[in-house]
């Protein structure tokens, strides 16, 4: 299954720099769609609103962190199948099992690069 380049993307992190590189990484690839928020609960509120293709989350952010967002994303039958990628500055093992138990489809650590990002995005569309 080929990736919908223009399905629409949610990048959440509460730090605007990573949301502007994320997003620039996105555009690079061919994403055309690319909408972002501050938070968890920005970002379970935008999702509500609307049906995203993907969302790509940060692990550490205040009041909700990516985790505690994905854990509502899985609960919630109307987003539970939401492709979610996580994004974190630390490769804990246990944070990847973690995550990996809560649901995630895929996790990058940063830094990383536009090829990055498309490998990882290609694997959750199993291409």
């Amino acid at each position: 299954m080929a990736v919908d380049l223009s399905m629409p993307v949610l990048v959440v992190d509460d730090y605007k720099t990573m949301i502007r590189i994320i997003r620039n990484l996105l555009k690079q690839l061919g994403f055309s769609d690319v909408d972002d928020a501050a938070d968890g609960t920005e970002a379970l509120g935008k999702m509500r609103e609307r049906k995203y293709g993907l969302v790509i989350s940060d692990w550490n952010m205040e009041p909700m962190t990516g985790y505690e967002l994905l854990k509502e994303v899985r609960t919630d039958d109307g987003l539970a199948r939401t492709p979610f990628i996580m994004v974190t500055a630390e490769s804990k093992t246990e944070n990847v099992i973690a995550a990996k138990k809560a649901g995630v489809n895929n996790y990058i650590v940063k830094p990383f690069n536009a090829a990055t990002l498309k490998s990882k995005i290609d694997a959750v569309f199993g291409e």
